[in-house]
């Protein structure tokens, strides 16, 4: 079954690079309209089941001409959401249609059993099933290797541009294969109902193990999804056996799944790996008129209305928390978790087993809670270590259905049938029942949200939201910058683990009995999806995404207002969710305060008003850095056979600059990789100041004073020019991390900041989102903040690439200065032979990772081997005719 479900996973996403989440759904919907047509309307089972898979192509089609053909270059996140928009609208829909009972499907396959060994009996149905798994793996197989379709789909998803150019359509094949992944889904579901019976919820839970599957088999590879379907279906089977442990057995893919990613993952993504436009991302500015405003309206409600109402504002406050955790963990640290409502079941369970058993205090129980959903959230995020993304996703995934089966669905651990009963929660001696008190509980709710809201808009403003915004947009730049990546997860794992706690207990002890199979893996979807509808990088957006929660004020409102609606909000929110993604990532908040802001600015501007004065930069002097010398011996990388570099060596001193030139494809970027750390060396050594650093880190270099630019320039795209600058500046202690929730400082501008400020031109700029900045103007922000670490060494690549005559000869006349005035040692990599022959002390060439010469610019100018790397030797006596002339012209002028 396993094998069965993953292989439709694995079509969609060699045809169009996403992973379903909705996969599951999609065959939960053709098993019930098959289903339907045999039982409702008489139409013979093999007709009817071909209905049904016809059924799930429609829908795959669809979704993607619909939906994820307009998220081609959206963010991970984005197309991650909008699948699981679509879960939770085709779930929806079907409990709308068909209810949630089990429906008992009987079996039009054989089922007498067959004595396999003479010890072993099996029946029929199940010896057919692995066969069809066993057939379907080879004909997909073959169709994918050797087909014209097949190989048609391997190139559109390896390059859309270039697949396009030879005449195939990338959208044409992306929709027959989300047609073809779904019927085989519905097809696979079909023959599934008979043995796990038919429900709405049957196949999503499937589609967790088949994740773990696809996984193994790395989105691609139909024999070893077979495979490792029919490894992890026996281990399951065979500790559902002897294991008695409830949940053990069942949690036996989501623990493959997270060997898989440890084993797999990277440190630091590689060199082509980014995220597109995520998300927008709120100030943190604290508004007191807004807070004021917010207790005024939720004390008017709450002492005003009937207890429903006030029982809605509990329910609502308590489901934002969980929410604000989101807003924390993937709104500004860019980690897309579904685990978030296990971590909030995690704090429940804490707080009410120790409530029931050891009969604490509440507030005591509170803060136990809270603090002991923090080791369990810094384990969900050691995979975050090693993987990102939707990978990312399949994790917590499940990880948190493995906390739902072993903990919160077992009898003995949570108090049986009746649940965990709980004693009366008192504050300081001030009882906050919540059944005969309820707007007491209410307050209370409201009054954890307020103070945790403040926290997390505290953490926005200061290092810490800093360095989790600069992991978010761009994990190789922030480690570059001596940003501990590693250190940054896990604290934004850990604090919003403690948030989703606070939410999970005010949710838990809203009731004198908690029920923790409430925290339930599909509702973990569900708060994401209400994150995202609100706002996911605004504190704001918690509050507005939990009014589609259950029992929330949005579905009280739809109860008193138009009670033939609160069936249908489950469905509205999953629409919702699509429609967001699709028009406006940002969600309902962000877009309201853009609207806000650009009404305030129409009212308040006026002709007279002076034009804004920009910061007032103290005055200061350069200082110069600790010489600092490099060498680099033997340098080798290998990527398997190939060889980028081979045996590379030379020196970089304090003061001078030394250029590495070679043609395109020589391995400069490698050079770079290998010395800065981001690629691993076969052989050979890195030594700074007589200290070898071979084996360091990048984040440990950074901080010894090596620094880089991006040949890409890897900027932090929606943070401001002066939040740039200061995540480079900024002090690495790690005391910020707990003072920024209360006390946000922002240290003084260094002078290393302040001078390269001015020395590169960005005074005015400093309140500037990034992304809106010229190129130009964006290449001098890329040296300046790689300068603003203060370095010692400073490897520069291609930092004049798409620069005007004047722009080059004005960022020459900086990277001499780099040189001269600060001390600093720098590498320079770059095209322009004009920069390079002004600007450098000393050049290295490479040619096919080789170094072939290294002298003055006088020696490399007339020196033939290079002139022949560049020219070509076919004709040596013209190549070195030709040496004259590349005086004033540049090398890629020649070329062309």
């Amino acid at each position: 079954l396993f094998a069965l479900t993953s292989q439709g996973l694995l079509i969609v996403y060699r045809g169009s690079g996403v992973l379903n989440f909705a996969h599951g759904a999609f065959g939960m919907a053709a098993a019930f309209v098959a289903w339907d047509f045999n039982k409702h309307h008489g139409v013979p089972y093999l007709l009817s089941a071909l209905i049904g898979v016809v059924f799930a192509a429609l829908l795959g089609a669809v979704t993607h001409l619909l939906i994820m053909r307009n998220l081609r270059r959206a963010s991970p996140l984005a197309r991650t959401v909008a699948t699981l928009g679509v879960l939770i609208t085709v779930q929806s829909a079907a409990v709308l249609k068909y209810g949630t009972d089990t429906n008992i499907v009987p079996s039009w396959l054989p089922t007498k059993l067959v004595h396999v060994g003479g010890s072993v009996s099996v029946t029929a149905d199940r010896l057919i099933l692995l066969a069809l798994a066993i057939v379907l793996a080879i004909v997909l197989w073959t169709i994918y290797k050797f087909t014209k379709f097949g190989i048609a789909t391997t190139a559109a998803a390896e390059n859309q541009r270039a697949a396009s150019s030879v005449g195939l359509s990338p959208d044409v094949i992306a929709t027959a294969n989300w047609a073809l992944g779904s019927a085989l889904g519905g097809l696979a579901a079909i023959f599934m109902t008979p043995i796990l019976q038919l429900q709405v919820t049957t196949m999503t839970n499937m589609l967790l193990a088949a994740l773990a599957v696809a996984l193994i088999a790395n989105f691609v590879s139909f024999p070893v999804s077979l495979a490792a379907g029919l490894g992890v279906g026996i281990l399951q089977t065979e500790l559902t056996r002897y294991v008695s442990t409830a949940g053990i057995a069942q949690s036996v893919p989501f623990g493959v799944i997270v060997l898989v990613m440890v084993v797999r993952g990277r440190g630091l993504p590689l060199r082509d790996f980014f995220l597109q436009r995520l998300p927008s991302v709120g100030t943190g500015r604290l508004r007191p008129q807004f807070i004021l405003l917010g207790i005024v309206v939720i004390s008017v409600i709450v002492l005003t209305t009937p207890v429903v109402w006030q029982d809605a504002v509990a329910t609502s406050f308590g489901l934002a928390l969980v929410l604000l955790s989101v807003v924390v963990l993937t709104g500004y640290a860019g980690q897309i978790s579904l685990g978030q409502y296990a971590l909030a079941g995690t704090g429940a369970y804490i707080a009410g087993r120790l409530s029931a058993s050891a009969h604490w205090p509440f507030p005591l129980v509170f803060l136990v809670g809270i603090l002991g959903a923090v080791p369990i959230g810094l384990i969900f995020a050691l995979p975050a270590v090693r993987t990102r993304g939707v990978n990312l996703a399949i994790v917590t995934l499940g990880l948190g259905t493995a906390i739902e089966l072993i903990v919160f669905n077992s009898g003995p651990l949570t108090g049986g049938f009746a649940g965990t009963v709980t004693k009366v929660p008192n504050l300081f001696g001030f009882t906050i029942d919540p059944i005969a008190h309820t707007e007491r509980y209410a307050f209370f709710a409201f009054g954890v949200f307020v103070v945790l809201a403040i926290l997390v808009a505290n953490l926005r403003r200061g290092r810490s939201g800093r360095r989790m915004l600069a992991v978010r947009t761009n994990e190789r730049a922030a480690a570059a910058l001596g940003v501990n990546v590693v250190t940054t997860k896990l604290y934004a794992f850990g604090v919003s683990a403690a948030i989703a706690a606070a939410g999970g207990i005010v949710i838990a002890f809203h009731s004198p009995s908690i029920i923790f199979s409430q925290f339930d893996s599909f509702s973990s979807i569900s708060i994401l999806a209400w994150t995202v509808i609100g706002g996911i990088g605004y504190v704001y957006g918690a509050v507005f995404g939990a009014f589609f929660g259950p029992g929330s004020l949005g579905a009280q409102a739809g109860a008193s207002w138009l009670d033939s609606i609160v069936k249908y909000i489950p469905l509205i929110g999953g629409v919702s969710l699509i429609f967001v993604v699709l028009q406006n990532q940002d969600g309902a908040v962000g877009k309201t305060i853009e609207q806000l802001k650009g009404t305030w600015a129409t009212i308040t501007r006026s002709k007279n008003k002076p034009t804004p004065v920009p910061p007032r930069l103290p005055v200061t002097a350069v200082d110069r850095v600790a010489p600092t010398t490099m060498s680099i011996s033997g340098l080798t990388v290998a990527y398997g056979t190939v060889i980028a570099a081979s045996d590379v060596s030379f020196t970089i001193r304090p003061g001078a600059v030394l250029g590495l030139i070679g043609p395109n494809g020589a391995g400069k970027t490698t050079v770079i990789d290998a010395v800065t750390g981001f690629t691993p060396m076969t052989t050979g050594k890195v030594v700074l100041e007589g200290r070898d650093i071979s084996r360091f880190g990048v984040t440990r270099r950074s901080r010894l004073g090596v620094s880089r630019s991006f040949q890409s320039l890897e900027l932090f795209e929606d943070m401001t020019v002066i939040d740039n600058l200061r995540t480079a500046a900024d002090p690495h202690d790690a005391v910020s991390y707990l003072r920024d929730l209360v006390y946000p400082k922002n240290p003084a501008l260094s002078n290393e900041v302040v001078t390269a400020i001015r020395e590169f031109g960005l005074e005015d700029l400093l309140d500037r989102v990034v992304e809106n900045l010229p190129y130009g103007q964006r290449r001098l922000l890329a040296i300046a903040r790689a300068v603003a670490t203060k370095p010692s060494v400073l490897l520069l690549d291609e930092p004049a690439a798409g620069l005007g005559d004047r722009e080059g000869a004005e960022l020459a006349r900086l990277v001499r200065r780099l040189a001269d005035d600060w001390g600093i040692a720098v590498l320079l990599v770059e095209h322009d032979m004009n920069f390079v022959m002004n600007v450098c002390d000393e050049i290295a060439v490479l040619d096919f990772g080789k170094m072939i010469a290294l002298g003055s610019p006088e020696e490399i100018r007339s020196n033939p081997d290079v002139i022949a790397a560049y020219l070509g030797d076919e004709d040596t006596a013209a190549a070195e005719a030709a040496a004259s002339h590349i005086h004033g012209d540049t090398v890629e002028a020649n070329q062309s």
